[in-house]
């Protein structure tokens, strides 16, 4: 395997270990194991290390115009092409977690490219974007501006599971 295949690999599982590891840290701190949960926040700090470093090996992060072009396509390819046969298999299957679970992400995803685009759109014309807030949807990962709905309209969580990213 060639030294990139190692590196887009390593990215991956370094990427993925740093979700898990902070998904394991909640847990423990909902069980009351606060050292265990910090240990895991530790870790995944790490992983967000390791895997930088193997982005910038790969010549990963280029120009935010370029970077808004390949997350307009990878956000594209999620709700059009990846997404769409992963609800149908988790239906066909029977497995109601998995299906709110991709029809979730299929609903975001589509958001993220219309955000990603408008981001595209503004720094085409040398601007940043307008200074706006920005909130995330706990549940299904929504995202919005300037303030969160009284109820998602993705996932009909209440108000309070948006988070204001900052």
């Amino acid at each position: 395997m060639a030294t990139k295949d190692n590196l887009q690999h390593a990215f991956a599982g370094e990427s993925q270990a740093n979700r898990k590891y902070l998904a394991f840290s909640k847990k423990a701190d909902a069980e009351g194991f606060s050292q265990i949960a910090k240990l895991f926040r530790a870790a995944a700090a790490a992983e967000t290390v390791h895997a930088h470093a193997h982005l910038r090996a790969m010549n990963g992060v280029k120009t935010t115009e370029e970077n808004l072009n390949e997350a307009v396509d990878g956000e594209a390819h999620e709700f059009k092409t990846m997404y769409p046969p992963f609800v149908k298999e988790a239906e066909k299957e029977g497995d109601k977690k998995a299906e709110i679970s991709f029809k979730y992400a299929l609903a975001v995803e589509e958001i993220h490219h219309h955000l990603y685009q408008e981001a595209l759109g503004s720094i085409k014309s040398g601007n940043d974007l307008a200074n706006k807030k920005i909130f995330v949807c706990e549940i299904c990962g929504n995202t919005v501006y300037n303030e969160a709905p009284e109820k998602c309209p993705i996932c009909g969580a209440p108000k309070g599971k948006f988070v204001e990213i900052v």
